[in-house]
């Protein structure tokens, strides 16, 4: 095996792709500064016990571990940052009021959870802490969708669902652990199948909502027949209220709900919500997710409200349009000091100026030279920019 082949699903990011990214990440940024949100820049690695506190054990088998050489403890490599953000929220900050906190860095993932994803996303993500109520769920879906839209993403899907759902549809019952995480599994397949056989000793209204919820998704009306199906209870109809206003309010999207969904359950404690939108090779793509995750800085000692979103934005190069390479000037390579003055005041003013180095006239990649430096053809010593 040749040195430099690199690890699966790791890959070098050549220079046109790179400055797609790097133009989509400040656009990023920028869109959540527009929106109020302060920057916030945690470490690529931590200690582990901090990184890893009240994360679960899906991220515990994401998280790269190391020895540190210093101290001898063992560090990660983060593979989430809205721990770390959470964290900063409860310990570095501690403000009273409401928090709107963005970042944007790599994490590192042990696998992919599925073909072609790669295990060093470049992760942006936005959070509020400190508001419970559905406002600031709207306002990371807003976001959500300003960021994507200002990426240059074409038609957006909102899928919408809300753990507390289940939670309510579970709520008569006492199950171990194992049993609920089956079912979980078999909702978030769909099998009826295998609800019936898992709820055979459960009361009847509690089997015929599993097995009604595997039905629930669709349009927004499916939270109309949701209210007729399942068996009432003051969570389960302050969900559906959530979710019907949230479909009510998002702007410019079209509206899916899917009541089975229970991705990111452990995790989550309200809504959950994920965009999607198709490549220009007309693939379906899920471009951001988020959602309500109050219980995040619990365990560093502040249990406050918490909504956000993340995507990746090495993803998200892939379904939008490459962007146009950068006009340029280009200049000859030389010692001549009105040249050099001329260079100098070009870039200041915020042009790229390309200089051909002897014997490469035109060997410019990454831009497009639409422009010329050349001697003022009067006869002057003057160095004037002429249009290609």
């Amino acid at each position: 095996m040749s040195a430099w082949v690199l690890p699966d699903h790791i890959a070098d990011v050549l220079p046109s792709e790179a400055r797609h990214i790097e133009e989509l990440r400040r656009g990023l940024l920028d869109t959540a500064r527009s929106f109020g949100y302060e920057l916030v820049m945690p470490p690529l690695l931590e200690h582990l016990e901090s990184l890893l506190t009240g994360t679960g054990e899906a991220l515990d088998l994401q998280t790269f571990k190391l020895v540190d050489q210093l101290s001898g403890r063992t560090l990660g490599l983060r593979a989430d940052s809205t721990p770390q953000v959470a964290r900063i929220d409860a310990h570095l900050l501690n403000r009273q009021g409401v928090a709107r906190l963005s970042y944007c860095g790599p994490v590192v993932h042990t696998r992919v959870d599925r073909p072609l994803a790669s295990r060093e996303p470049l992760q942006f993500g936005a959070e509020i802490y400190g508001h419970a109520g559905l406002e600031a769920d709207l306002e990371v879906i807003e976001l959500a969708r300003a960021s994507l839209k200002q990426a240059g993403v074409g038609e957006l899907l909102l899928d919408l669902a809300d753990v507390r759902v289940i939670d309510a549809v579970l709520a008569p019952v006492q199950l171990t652990e194992v049993h609920t995480a089956q079912i979980h599994a078999a909702l978030g397949a769909k099998d009826v199948a295998e609800l019936s056989v898992l709820s055979k000793d459960l009361p009847a209204a509690v089997r015929a909502d599993l097995c009604a919820l595997p039905t629930l998704f669709g349009g927004v009306d499916v939270l109309a027949k949701a209210r007729k199906l399942l068996q009432p209870s003051p969570e389960l109809h302050t969900a559906l209220d959530s979710l019907a206003w949230l479909a009510q309010h998002a702007q410019g999207m079209q509206v899916a709900i899917d009541l089975a969904d229970l991705r990111g359950y452990a995790y989550y404690t309200g809504m959950r919500f994920a965009m999607f939108s198709h490549s220009p090779q007309g693939e379906a793509l899920e471009l951001a997710r988020g959602g309500r995750y109050d219980e995040v800085g619990a365990v560093f000692g502040r249990n406050r409200p918490a909504v956000g979103f993340s995507l990746d934005v090495k993803e998200l190069v892939s379904a939008v349009a490459p962007r146009p390479l950068v006009a340029a000037v280009r200049a000859p390579w030389g010692m001549d000091a009105g040249l050099r003055e001329a260079i100098a005041g070009l870039r200041a003013q915020g042009h790229t100026v390309v200089c051909a180095l002897p014997g490469h006239g035109h060997e410019v990649d990454e831009f497009h030279c639409d422009r010329e430096l050349v001697q003022d053809p009067a006869g002057s010593d003057a160095w004037i920019v002429k249009t290609l």
